[in-house]
C-alpha cells in the first residue's frame, strides 16, 4: 500500500467562489487505499461530460470560473484532484509520482464512473497526461478544449520551463501564495491562499516537487513513447471537435509551442489568443474561454 497523507478538511473552509462539495472514491482499481477527490456536478445518465484536468501546482479550484458555464449547457462536470493535489490523498514519497501512476489513475476514474460523451478539458499536466488517454478509449471522447499544455515528446523544452524546473529544485518548499502572486497579476490574497490550501507544509508537497522533473523533455523518459503514439493518433484518428485557447504571456509554454500543438492536434479552427493571459488561463480567462468554446461547438454540446 502506498504511504500517503490527507490534507485536513479545515484547510478548505471558506474557499472563494468554490461552493461545490467534494465527492470521494476509495476503490479505484489499482489504487486501493488511496482516496481520490473530485467535483462532480450536473446530470448523470446520457448527459455530455466535461472532464477537466488540472496541472501543477494547482487543483480543481482552478476550474471554478468554467464549471458554472459548463453546467449551464446542461452537461455533467467532473473535475478530479490528481493524487498529491487538492483534496486527494498525497503519497509522501517522491518516487510514488510517475507518469504512469497518474495516467492510469485517470483511466481508472473514467472507467469507474463510466464516463461517456466526454469533452476533455486540459491545461499543464492535465494535458501531458490527458492528451494520451483518448487513443486508448476513443469511443468515450467527443470534444477537446485545450489550454496551455503540451505532449511530452522528448524534444527539449523552453527556457521558461527550464527556469521553472530549476526553481523547484532550488526551492522544494516554496511559498505557493507568493508564486501565484508572481504569475497571476492582481490575484487576491484569498484566492492565492486557496491555491496553497492543500499543502500545509513540505510533507504534503511531494507531487509539487516531483512533477517538474517528470516532464518529458528527453527522448528516453517515461511517457515519451505513449505521447508520441498519441501525437500520431491525434493527427490521423481523431474525429471529434477541438478548441484551443492560448495564454499569450505564458513563459513556461510559450505561444510558439502552443501553435505547434495546434498543428499536432490537427485543430481546424484558429486558436483563441488571449493577450492578457499567462500560464493559468482558467484563473484569469476561464469563463470567456468556456463560453467561446461552447459557442464554437453550437447547440449539439
Amino acid at each position: 500500500m502506498t504511504d500517503a497523507i490527507r490534507t485536513p478538511e479545515d484547510r478548505f473552509a471558506g474557499l472563494p467562489d468554490f461552493p461545490w462539495a467534494p465527492h470521494y472514491l476509495e476503490d479505484l482499481a489499482g489504487y486501493e487505499g488511496l482516496r481520490m477527490a473530485r467535483i462532480d456536478e450536473g446530470p448523470t445518465g446520457a448527459a455530455p461530460v466535461f472532464l477537466c484536468l488540472h496541472g501543477q501546482p494547482t487543483w480543481s479550484f482552478l476550474y471554478r470560473h468554467m464549471i458554472p458555464v459548463f453546467l449551464e449547457s446542461g452537461a455533467r462536470v467532473v473535475v478530479p484532484d490528481l493524487f498529491g493535489f487538492g483534496r486527494s490523498d498525497k503519497p509522501v514519497e517522491d518516487a510514488s509520482y510517475t507518469f504512469t501512476f497518474h495516467r492510469q489513475s485517470l483511466i481508472a476514474l473514467i472507467e469507474r464512473l463510466d464516463l461517456k460523451n466526454i469533452t476533455l478539458v486540459v491545461q499543464d499536466w492535465g494535458g501531458i497526461l490527458g492528451l494520451t488517454i483518448p487513443q486508448d478509449m476513443p469511443a468515450r471522447f467527443d470534444r477537446l478544449l485545450v489550454m496551455n499544455t503540451v505532449l511530452g515528446l522528448g524534444g527539449g523544452s523552453s527556457d521558461g520551463f527550464d527556469a521553472w524546473r530549476d526553481f523547484h529544485r532550488d526551492n522544494p518548499d516554496y511559498d505557493i501564495e507568493a508564486l501565484f502572486r508572481r504569475y497571476v497579476p492582481d490575484i487576491s490574497d484569498a484566492v492565492a491562499a486557496a491555491y496553497a490550501a492543500p499543502f500545509p507544509d513540505a510533507r504534503y508537497r511531494a507531487g509539487m516537487r516531483r512533477f517538474p522533473e517528470l516532464v518529458m523533455t528527453e527522448p528516453g523518459m517515461e511517457g515519451v513513447d505513449i505521447s508520441r503514439r498519441a501525437a500520431r493518433w491525434w493527427g490521423t484518428e481523431w474525429r471529434g471537435d477541438s478548441f484551443m485557447a492560448i495564454g499569450e504571456r505564458d513563459v513556461l509554454i510559450p505561444p510558439w509551442l502552443m501553435k505547434r500543438m495546434h498543428e499536432i492536434l490537427t485543430i481546424s479552427r484558429p486558436p483563441m489568443v488571449l493577450s492578457g493571459a499567462g500560464h493559468f488561463v482558467q484563473e484569469t480567462h476561464g469563463e470567456a474561454v468556456a463560453r467561446a468554446a461552447l459557442a464554437a461547438w453550437g447547440p449539439s454540446v
